[in-house]
């Protein structure tokens, strides 16, 4: 799945990109080496609402030197983080009842959203929206299972 989402978002050196959803640090070290290589001035931040995953994966991504290219945000993912917006690219991995709009509003024309959308449980389908001046263009990528998004435009209660 991880690989999968990496190729949805087309990343590419020099990107700033998004992350909801920390866990352990893994898909946003991966996203790091494609995005900020060794010439590159890509950068990704990551969001993570439960306070004890964030400062796991921030001690996973300080062990392995990857805080020059990852910052580690606890806080409300379905808000986004605006203060270091407009993003290239943005990755939601928690299912959304929809697309946050704080999310499609933070990134930049061009850019591309990849998300879980979908009620908790196995229903969702994998979403990959491209945001255009009149809208977003919106293609499926099949049925996956993932936990759900927590947060002011997430699911509430599932927890």
């Amino acid at each position: 799945m991880v690989c999968l989402m990496c190729e949805l978002l087309e990343l590419e050196e020099g990107h700033k990109v998004l992350e909801i959803g920390t866990g352990s640090g893994y898909h946003a070290a991966l996203i790091a080496e494609l995005v900020a290589g060794p010439h590159a001035k890509g950068h990704v931040y990551t969001m993570e609402i439960i306070k004890e995953l964030a400062d796991f994966a921030r001690r996973n991504l300080e062990k392995l030197g990857y805080l020059d290219r990852v910052t580690v945000i606890r806080g409300d993912g379905s808000l986004g983080y605006p203060k270091a917006a407009p993003y290239d690219r943005i990755l939601v991995t928690a299912a959304a009842p929809s697309i946050p709009k704080p999310l499609v509003d933070q990134l930049k024309i061009g850019g591309i959203i990849v998300a879980p959308v979908g009620p908790p449980g196995f229903s969702q389908i994998l979403v990959r929206a491209r945001k255009r001046k009149d809208g977003l263009s919106i293609e499926e990528h099949g049925y996956v299972a993932f936990v759900p998004l927590r947060g002011k435009r997430g699911w509430r209660g599932w927890w």
